[in-house]
């Protein structure tokens, strides 16, 4: 069963996390920001994983730690449920429409974390999200899941359209890499031998 639980407790948060990856798309998420809630919400339904999330943070401060502690969790939780990761396609892609917004998700679970990002949001917040933000929950993911993540808006006119298709994306993207493919059962997704 690829599971995993993780409690991560700083001096700024407190998260209890838990994940399925081959699940039922459930989810308990509270993270005291309701759009990242929502968002988080979206992942676990579209990924097909099981996803509890549970955080306290200084948002009396910034959402900043929450935001960003809350990606890393979610990274840890994979790498973690991943294992040494055989037998998985390692590689997932998306390309997502919400209306009039169009975005594309491309996840490589080869253990090297990299990250680009462009959501094309020009507004402060989305609900109540402090929307430059997702970068850097995009960034804790990447760097604790050992993944390269491009996410990418192509075009869009709603900020809320542009955020969500690009959580979607990336969870759509994620469910195929995590998934296991039988001809590679047993086998390292690497030429290299290693991850």
């Amino acid at each position: 069963m690829r599971a995993a639980t993780i409690r991560r407790d700083t001096k700024e948060t407190q998260i209890q996390g838990s994940l399925k990856i081959d699940g039922r798309g459930v989810s308990e998420i509270s993270t005291g920001v309701r759009f990242l809630d929502h968002m988080l919400e979206l992942v676990a339904r579209h990924g097909g994983f099981d996803l509890k999330l549970r955080a306290t943070g200084d948002l009396d401060v910034d959402q900043h730690h929450t935001v960003e502690d809350a990606g890393i969790v979610l990274g840890q939780l994979f790498s973690k449920a991943l294992g040494d990761r055989r037998g998985i396609n390692r590689a997932g892609y998306f390309v997502l429409p919400m209306d009039e917004t169009l975005a594309v998700a491309a996840i490589d679970l080869g253990g090297r974390p990299a990250l680009v990002y462009k959501d094309l949001v020009r507004t402060r917040l989305v609900g109540d999200l402090q929307a430059e933000l997702a970068e850097d929950f995009f960034g804790g993911f990447a760097s604790h899941a050992g993944a390269n993540v491009h996410v990418k808006v192509l075009y869009g006119r709603s900020s809320h359209h542009k955020l969500e298709a690009v959580f979607k994306c990336f969870a759509r993207a994620l469910r195929y890499a995590c998934s296991k493919d039988k001809r590679l059962r047993g086998q390292l997704p690497s030429t290299k031998g290693l991850l």
